[in-house]
């Protein structure tokens, strides 16, 4: 057994995970969390506890986190002003059979705090949320059609865009996704539109002209930021044609700002989808948007038992509350910023060909300049180096309020260990010597 990896045996989740394997179809419920996509045997399927920066797994081994659940966890895990706020309304009941008040004051917080936000509907999800608010937006034009352009969940509305082809997600979702059971009735429903490509956007919609209910999109697409003019011009185009415009906000949301990237870049939308970042952890989704678009809400059938119980809505106040109190989002910034400083300047010192881009609040790890056939099993072996090393990450980091000094000084040593070990199997080719734990593809159909 190698040096890094002593006293660092996983064994406990892995027997779990075989087990869960037999009796949950596909192993876990996020297909993030499948540790075939991270470093297989070494990366922990199953975590026992976290606070701050920090989980242990099962067998009692330490991580620190950079990835803080897909983003989810933007104050530090078991953050003690949420949690306190969840436990207090525990007490007093969590669903019942009529509204709580807290539906109300969540709903006066975000509209004091997102640009766009007149009107206000829950849910539990990002997923959920994006097909709310598609679904208002059809009834609220009468027209059926979607333009998408990011990830936007699992539903049928979305994997409807691999009906005719499907390759068509593989640059927004996931590559090699098969649309197995959406009716084939949606066929052409929804429609792709390249970020930071109005021209792609604009024939899109005089092509279907008259047809198209909404745009919906993220704002900012991981590492990728807007183009001068970009979210302009796709509010301009949303407006010439009469078509509403929706951010996917579930990643950038109280993350980017504290009114998210329509703040943070100026370009208000018509509804915004909410989830992750919103409530530290909890299960918290909303939509929000303006009265025109979101009035018809209340004639729809849109409902669920457990959308607005309290447990969530005491998370969300409490999330937003502290963020601004703390002053979240700059601290955040400032963090990720001297972590993309580090890791550039280690990179270019070692001539790893690998990047921290994108804001600092969101940083993808991107490639340089690299064969093509080289980067798959870089990134194995960058994640199979951090994870022996008690780092979990893949080529991002989700930073959050939790991360601090002592986090950046470790990732620092840590990558002063990793990235010598990187140059030498540039250099050598040696991979198969050197990976032990090679990723598998969540989706894509393996080829021979």
């Amino acid at each position: 057994m190698a040096d890094e990896d002593r006293g660092r045996s996983v064994a406990h989740s892995y027997a779990l995970y075989q087990e869960a394997l037999g009796i949950i179809p596909g192993g876990t419920q996020l297909i993030s969390r499948r540790p075939q996509l991270y470093a297989p045997g070494l990366t922990p399927p199953y975590v026992a506890r976290g606070k701050g920066a920090y989980f242990w797994d099962l067998d009692g081994n330490q991580y620190l986190d950079l990835m803080m659940c897909v983003g989810a966890a933007i104050l530090g895990y078991a953050d003690d002003a949420v949690d306190t706020a969840v436990i207090d309304q525990i007490r007093s009941g969590t669903a019942y059979s009529i509204s709580h008040p807290l539906e109300v004051e969540l709903a006066r917080e975000l509209i004091a705090t997102i640009p766009c936000a007149e009107a206000v509907r829950y849910c539990k999800g990002g997923g959920e949320a994006n097909t709310i608010a598609v679904r208002i937006a059809r009834a609220a034009t009468g027209r059926e059609r979607v333009l998408f352009c990011g990830y936007h969940g699992w539903h049928d509305w979305y994997l409807a865009a691999n009906l005719e082809s499907d390759e068509v997600l593989d640059a927004h979702l996931l590559p090699g996704i098969r649309p197995q059971g959406i009716p084939h009735g949606l066929a052409g429903t929804a429609l792709p539109f390249r970020y930071n490509d109005l021209a792609s956007l604009e024939a899109q919609l005089e092509r279907h002209r008259g047809s198209i209910a909404c745009i919906i999109m993220e704002p900012a697409r991981g590492a990728a930021l807007p183009a001068p003019g970009f979210l302009e011009g796709v509010r301009e185009l949303a407006t010439a044609h009469g078509v509403l415009l929706i951010f996917d906000e579930v990643v950038t949301g109280f993350r980017l700002a504290l009114g998210g990237a329509q703040e943070r870049f100026g370009v208000i939308p018509d509804m915004a989808t909410y989830a992750k970042a919103i409530s530290n952890g909890y299960a918290m989704g909303a939509v929000v948007g303006s009265h025109a678009a979101m009035d018809i809400a209340g004639e729809l059938f849109i409902s669920s038992t457990y959308w607005s119980d309290a447990v969530g809505l005491a998370a969300s106040l409490a999330t937003i509350r502290e963020l601004r109190r703390r002053d979240a989002i700059t601290a955040i910034g400032a963090f990720g910023s001297r972590l993309q400083q580090m890791f550039n300047g280690l990179a270019a010192e070692y001539r790893i060909p690998l990047a921290a881009v994108g804001l600092p609040q969101l940083i993808g790890i991107s490639y340089t300049d690299i064969a093509p056939e080289l980067k798959r099993p870089l990134k194995d072996y960058y994640v199979q180096e951090l994870t022996r090393r008690g780092i979990f990450s893949s080529l991002g980091v989700n930073p959050s309020l939790a991360h601090g000094d002592a986090e950046l000084t470790r990732i620092e040593q840590v990558l002063h260990e990793i990235f010598p070990l990187l140059a030498a199997v540039l250099r050598d080719g040696d991979w198969d010597a050197r990976l032990v734990a090679r990723s598998v593809d969540a989706f894509r159909r393996q080829v021979g």
